[in-house]
């Protein structure tokens, strides 16, 4: 699964497996190996090729397919808020926005 993303990756870029294995600071055969599902990279080796790709190590080792979490805006009011799956109530996003600094008062 991380060789097939990371061959997708590449090749979107227009990289040659040198140009990658330079940049993420392993041998050329070492990131063919990965690329080809023969090993896997190391904790940081990964975390250096999110980095690279611009995508998340969830998205390389294929726990989503998005490759880059969904941003949202704290004052989209089209977004519920949650935590730990709860509603977030009105007065602690107000609490929240002020920690943040983003209570705007446009009025």
């Amino acid at each position: 699964m991380i060789g097939d993303r990371l061959k997708v990756l590449r090749s979107s870029l227009g990289r040659t497996q040198e140009e990658v294995s330079k940049a993420v600071g392993v041998s050329r055969a070492a990131y063919s190996h990965f690329e080809n599902n023969r090993n896997e990279p190391d904790a940081e080796t990964l975390g250096k090729l999110a980095s690279y790709y611009d995508v998340t190590t969830d998205y390389l080792i294929g726990n989503t397919s998005e490759r880059k979490p969904k941003k949202v805006d704290i004052d989209d009011d089209d977004v519920i808020m949650t935590y730990q799956g709860k509603p977030i109530p009105d007065e602690d996003l107000k609490i929240i926005k002020r920690l943040l600094g983003s209570d705007r008062d446009d009025g």
